[in-house]
């Protein structure tokens, strides 16, 4: 396609970071915008998240990074501690939104995904829940979108931000595989404590942990299990089982574990990481975030690449005259970033397994330096 002739109109699948964010940047150039998301209203999983500089930035572009800062609790330093209790290194992270604001912000979820459902609904995007695509064809220049509904779209642009186990990609017959890592992660909601002023991290005998503030008042306890088969544990052993895990660790994670209490403030996941080879796009269908590629938590930059993701795509699709050409110029400047950001996560989460963690310290610095560039 030369250029495009017909009406703005996109289908967004996914209602997550990459889905909400591309949905507002382009209905603010002029799109229109409609988000189909399969769950309900309201629901995320997981409690908290870092917003690292990058995500930042491309919030500020859209006038979110300051009410994601009130929001959460803004943070300079990853202060890494090792097997011992004794401070092994700190990484300070680049200020990317001005010296006199935090280099990233440590969210709740729920907080998150409400600044970004504000900004959509601000922008005259539609979001639908209980709704994805069932089956696409490409039509000329429109795309043609069964919905599970048994309805029917016919858009210029059919966006699949559906996370690491997409529909959309599936449907557009991009495939790739997903791997897991032998890591399950765990988060437990708790108070922080005062001197939690940053993210702390502590390498253990066996497995990590850490904490990362999302408030005054609250912060989130992580724990990597290392080695372990992929398992879903009844409720009722989370918290003795993390508590255990928790055991190995000296210091002030003897005073963490005491902050995890109740099983419904903890979830256990897989370390899954999917990255999809060669084009993100067919014909006008493309796919975002962690449909495209999901890194480890290692590097705590997700979010970074689904937000920075969103507002990417509605840039490059303002600067080309047609849609084709527009996607080719998306996927083209971020492949390589946002490999190297899988790989990065993959090779750190290699080196906590085997115990190498003063060689994951260097990469962490090194990437997140790398990520400060430009998107």
């Amino acid at each position: 396609m030369e250029s495009y002739r017909g009406a703005r109109t996109a289908l967004i699948v996914g209602a997550g970071m990459a889905g909400l964010t591309a949905a507002s940047a382009m209905a603010r150039r002029g799109w229109q915008v409609e988000v189909a998301e399969i769950g309900p209203a309201g629901a995320t999983a997981g409690w908290g998240l870092c917003l690292t500089g990058p995500s930042l930035r491309a919030l500020d572009e859209l006038g979110l990074a300051d009410p994601c800062l009130v929001a959460g609790y803004g943070m300079s330093v990853i202060t890494q501690v090792d097997v011992d209790g004794g401070l092994a290194a700190e990484v300070r992270l680049p200020r990317l939104i001005g010296a006199e604001r935090p280099a990233m912000v440590g969210m709740a979820r729920p907080a998150l995904y409400r600044t970004l459902r504000e900004q959509a609904d601000r922008c005259g995007v539609v979001v639908h829940h209980g709704l994805t695509a069932a089956a696409v064809d490409q039509e000329g220049e429109q795309v043609r979108v069964q919905m599970s509904d048994g309805t029917v779209r016919r858009v210029a642009l059919l966006v699949g931000a559906d996370g690491i186990r997409s529909t959309v990609r599936r449907l557009l017959g991009l495939e790739t595989s997903v791997e897991y890592h032998g890591q399950m992660v765990w988060r437990a909601l708790v108070s922080r404590p005062p001197w939690a002023t940053g993210i702390h991290q502590f390498a253990g005998k066996v497995n990590t942990a850490g904490l990362v503030p999302i408030s005054d008042s609250q912060a989130y306890v992580f724990l990597t299990e290392n080695g372990v088969e992929r398992s879903v544990l009844p409720e009722v052993q989370l918290v003795p089982r993390l508590w255990q895990l928790l055991e190995d660790f000296p210091g002030r994670m003897v005073e963490v574990r005491s902050l995890v209490t109740g099983p419904t403030s903890v979830v256990r996941r897989p370390v899954l990481t999917a990255f999809l080879d060669g084009a993100w796009n067919r014909g006008t269908g493309v796919v975002i975030g962690d449909a495209a590629h999901a890194p480890a938590p290692q590097m705590a930059s997700g979010a970074a690449l689904a937000i920075e993701d969103g507002a990417v795509l509605a840039q490059e699709l303002d600067r080309h005259t047609s849609i084709g050409a527009g996607l080719d110029a998306f996927v083209s400047r971020r492949a390589q970033r946002c490999r190297t950001l899988v790989e990065t996560s993959v090779a750190i989460a290699d080196l906590e397994q085997a115990q190498r963690h003063a060689e994951a310290y260097p990469l962490v610095d090194a990437c997140h330096r790398q990520m400060a560039e430009p998107a």
